[in-house]
């Protein structure tokens, strides 16, 4: 048997939908409008924010950084993707795919540390609202993106050198149009359990503690804003909370399936590892701009109001 270790490695070989190779330019027309649909949402809203001096504000911020995510998210998945379904390039290089891995679950990973610093700051907005501003400052706010960037830089970083020391037989065939971590070291013919529990322990620490800690924050919102004697004023504070709740359930319900089918799904037919693996990548890209922009009146105020203006020109 052949081996391939860290001195010569193949490329490995990306999988679109087996069987459709013919309907791939039609296929490629769905991803593209997918794709724009993401790259125009998320840019309004920055664009917005930052224009919009009284977007200034620290759940806007957050949410600026959120859409920072999705467009990260969005530019590590697409080159592949269209040259998969564009040119039907199918081989990718080793060091390649590490560094596209590297990054999806990077962007993946602030994704998640950004909805839990959203979720504390719904709860100072509703439990301490005079203070919120002093609370989460500017320099607070700057502080704690790059806390998040470090925290997930430094725990992906050892992925790719952990993969490095794998052994590589004859299998070279990844999954989806794109490179994961569980993905690629099922390809390995060596022993992968350090990979494994390495993959394991940072789902743990990372979006388990960040989904322990938003199922807390929601549990104290709840209880303060029980507590709120007026009626309209408890639907109010619960309304703010809508768009959040839309964005966690949009990352951490695919997130969850994938992992799922990824662990315990070997029986599973294949094109159902595919469909969730692009949901897991596109949905909240895409979804995540409509909800906000739909439920947050700030932001679609501001939006309607520059479309006139360029209408009116």
């Amino acid at each position: 048997m052949v081996f391939y270790n860290s001195s010569a490695y193949r490329p490995f070989v990306l999988t679109g939908f087996p069987g459709l190779e013919a309907s791939y330019p039609m296929i490629s027309v769905l991803f593209c409008a997918l794709y724009l649909i993401a790259l125009i949402g998320n840019s309004s809203i920055l664009v917005v924010i930052w224009v919009e001096h009284s977007l200034h504000a620290p759940m806007y911020l957050f949410l600026s950084m959120l859409a920072m995510s999705d467009l990260g998210l969005c530019a590590a998945t697409l080159p592949t993707l269209l040259q998969l379904f564009w040119f039907n390039v199918r081989e990718i290089d080793f060091d390649a795919c590490l560094t596209q891995m590297f990054f999806i679950h990077v962007f993946s990973l602030m994704e998640s540390g950004i909805l839990l610093t959203m979720a504390f700051d719904r709860y100072v907005a509703i439990s301490n609202p005079l203070r919120y501003t002093t609370i989460l400052t500017n320099a607070t706010i700057v502080k704690v993106g790059l806390g998040l960037l470090l925290r997930a830089v430094a725990v992906i970083f050892p992925g790719p050198f952990l993969i490095k020391r794998l052994n590589f037989c004859k299998a070279n065939l990844l999954s989806h149009s794109y490179c994961l971590h569980p993905d690629i070291i099922k390809l390995a013919c060596s022993d992968y359990r350090i990979n494994s529990i390495y993959g394991l322990i940072i789902i743990l620490l990372t979006f388990g503690m960040d989904s322990v800690f938003i199922l807390l924050s929601y549990l104290k919102i709840l209880i303060t804003v029980l507590f709120i004697a007026s009626r309209k004023e408890q639907l109010k504070a619960f309304n703010t909370c809508v768009s959040h709740i839309c964005a966690v359930l949009l990352v951490y319900v695919p997130m969850l399936g994938v992992s799922i089918i990824h662990r315990f799904g070997k029986h599973i037919p294949p094109v159902v590892h595919i469909i969730m693996g692009y949901v897991y990548l596109l949905v909240p890209p895409v979804l995540n701009p409509v909800v906000y922009c739909i439920k947050t009146r700030e932001i679609r105020t501001c939006i309607l109001g520059y479309l006139l203006k360029l209408k009116q020109r």
